[in-house]
């Protein structure tokens, strides 16, 4: 399985050097952190990082997902995603690659198929099929919508929405719907490139993953208060 991941994304790469000699195609990059951001709630302090980097032309892109998550500075969750993302249809890409997750253990690796974009009305959409070993599935739907209050106020709803196909006890995680984060975060464009915000985040788990939580005496929902900074460059 590493073999085949090494050499899918030896192939995913071609594409960007092909068109390296494109003078009317410039090679772009761009850094953008949508969430640094801590939240608090009565259980404690979570620390989030929710970012990515791409670099390419306008057909062909390598894209670099993170997310991570800790609780009183130790990492509950980490992610890492690599993907080559090809233009499909205006406002659209389609995506392949890689992805590992780092935590918790033990670690897992996945291939990844999905599309990002606008979707009708504007929503930003990142839907994403993931297929692992032993016959692991899973998919992630997330959106998000900008209402621009001013120039520079914009409020932002988030929602994030998992699921799994198969049943892992051990992991704590059921089939079917998983888990759902929604969140709502103000931000103040201090330059478009730099922005503090403050908010409101929900999240909550279901089905079997709700029923291992209760086993676990671990909450299924809670409510945080976040302030962080969303920036890129």
């Amino acid at each position: 399985m590493k073999t085949f991941y090494r050499n899918l994304m030896l192939g995913l790469l071609l594409p960007l050097n092909a068109f390296a000699a494109g003078g009317d195609d410039p090679l772009l990059t761009m850094v953008k952190v949508d969430q640094l951001e801590t939240r608090n709630s009565d259980e404690g302090t979570e620390t989030v990082l929710d970012g990515h980097l791409w670099i390419g032309y306008d057909l062909h892109k390598l894209w670099i997902k993170t997310e991570v998550e800790q609780f009183e500075g130790e990492t509950e969750a980490a992610e890492l995603q690599a993907l080559y993302s090809r233009a499909v249809a205006p406002y659209w890409d389609l995506q392949i690659g890689v992805r590992r997750d780092i935590r918790p253990e033990p670690k897992q690796d996945w291939l990844v198929v999905g599309f990002e974009g606008l979707a009708p009305y504007f929503f930003e959409t990142d839907i994403a099929l993931f297929i692992g070993e032993e016959g692991r599935t899973a998919a992630r739907l997330e959106m998000e919508y900008e209402f621009m209050f001013t120039q520079r106020l914009v409020l932002s709803p988030e929602i994030e929405i998992n699921f799994s196909g198969k049943d892992e006890p051990a992991r704590g995680i059921g089939d079917g719907l998983t888990d759902i984060e929604f969140g709502l975060r103000l931000r103040y464009e201090i330059r478009r490139e730099f922005a503090p915000y403050i908010g409101i985040n929900w999240s909550g788990k279901f089905g079997k993953t709700a029923d291992y939580a209760k086993a676990a005496a671990e909450e299924t929902s809670k409510t945080q208060l976040v302030a962080g900074i969303r920036f890129w460059f």
